[in-house]
């Protein structure tokens, strides 16, 4: 009991560490992505941290069991370069006794996995659908902020005030460039360029929303000519364009589990054949570790580890592979991503059971000379 509890707390201290390592790096490319976004005014600022967190479950289940794929490596890895592994073989620790001791910290991974996968990652997309469709019915001027140039309608509009009421309602010096183009969308017809001292937003009954702009220009021309035309206003409408919401979630990562279940789309099965696969993965992964984290102290223990990784990787890419063409029903249901576990099964259990059986081959040989 000593020695399994020595085992498991060296295996969940390593995937913590390298879990918490891979889960910066992803989350922190992610949150880049948003920023961007949040800084062309396609995202409200206040809402990145909120999508951050409810995508945190759906990046987790990725990565914890790749954490412990190398958690077993690096782990176990060091424990044969100290000659701890010698130690603990001399007392009757063979690699299949040290798989099944292994199997408890990857039950314990295997069923959270399990919980992220069918339970709290659907849920997460749903609430970032939700978040993403309130933050397209916005317009320009719920996410301005004062003071900032903001470019909107990738970088065909770009609007700026300089003072803006708390209900988003009032703003003072505005100024707003829009750059023209036919309505074909192939030819460009110069830029419209409005100022104005202040302006107000109004709703009208059907819906739709104006911008009054008060004591002002408008510059209609072509950047580098001389024939702008220039017309002062004292009151000038803009409309708005109207808020369009999705109420519908289409993406199937959002469906609950509980609704895959006996489903006949081929898309729907695949999504559930993945999510299943997650949790079995993790015990697939133990079996592989085990015997691929033995190695010679004289080698080192990074001498396995790229093609442990390159292993890893194929199993992760034909997994894929395989859901791309469930989804296309190039493969049969029952086949699935089964075909990919089974494959990866057996290369398992040939890495497990191949030193035994190679030293057993060599004992007969050397008896069958004497």
């Amino acid at each position: 009991m000593i020695v399994f509890r020595y085992l498991s707390r060296e295996v969940l201290v390593t995937l913590s560490a390298v879990s918490a390592v891979l889960l910066v790096i992803i989350m922190s490319g992610r949150f880049i992505k948003y920023l961007a976004q949040a800084a062309q005014g396609i995202l409200d600022p206040s809402v990145l941290f909120l999508i951050m967190g409810f995508r945190l479950p759906g990046f987790l289940q990725l990565i914890l069991p790749l954490g412990l794929f190398l958690g077993f490596l690096l782990a176990y890895g060091r424990l044969y370069l100290d000659s701890e592994m010698t130690v603990l073989s001399a007392t009757g620790m063979s690699q299949q006794r040290l798989f099944l001791y292994s199997l408890a910290p990857a039950a314990v991974v295997a069923l959270l996995v399990a919980w992220l996968s069918m339970g709290l990652a659907p849920q997460g997309v749903t609430q970032v659908a939700r978040i993403l469709n309130q933050q397209e019915a916005l317009t320009e001027f719920d996410t301005l902020v004062p003071g900032r140039f903001q470019s909107m309608r990738n970088g065909s509009r770009v609007t700026y005030t300089r003072d803006l009421s708390e209900d988003r309602t009032e703003l003072g010096g505005i100024f707003i460039s829009d750059k023209r183009v036919s309505r074909a969308g192939d030819k460009d017809r110069g830029i419209s360029v409005l100022v104005a001292e202040s302006g107000r937003q109004e709703v009208q009954p059907d819906g739709s929303r104006y911008l009054i702009l008060e004591n002002g220009y408008r510059y209609d021309g072509n950047p580098g000519q001389a024939d702008y035309r220039v017309i002062q206003y004292d009151t000038y409408g803009v409309l708005l364009p109207k808020p369009s919401v999705a109420a519908d979630i289409s993406e199937r990562e959002a469906i609950p589990t509980s609704q895959l279940i006996g489903s006949d789309d081929s898309r729907l099965q695949s999504e559930l054949q993945w999510r299943l696969s997650l949790p079995l993965l993790v015990f697939i992964i133990t079996l592989m570790a085990v015997p691929l984290s033995r190695v010679n102290p004289r080698q080192g223990r990074f001498l396995k580890l790229l093609p442990a990784i390159l292993l890893y990787m194929t199993y992760l890419g034909l997994l894929v592979a395989a859901r791309s063409a469930l989804d296309k029903g190039r493969i049969p249901p029952y086949l699935g991503l089964w075909g990919v576990h089974l494959l990866f099964l057996l290369i398992g259990l040939a890495l497990l059971y191949w030193e035994p059986l190679r030293l057993k081959m060599v004992s007969r040989r050397e008896n069958a000379r004497g």
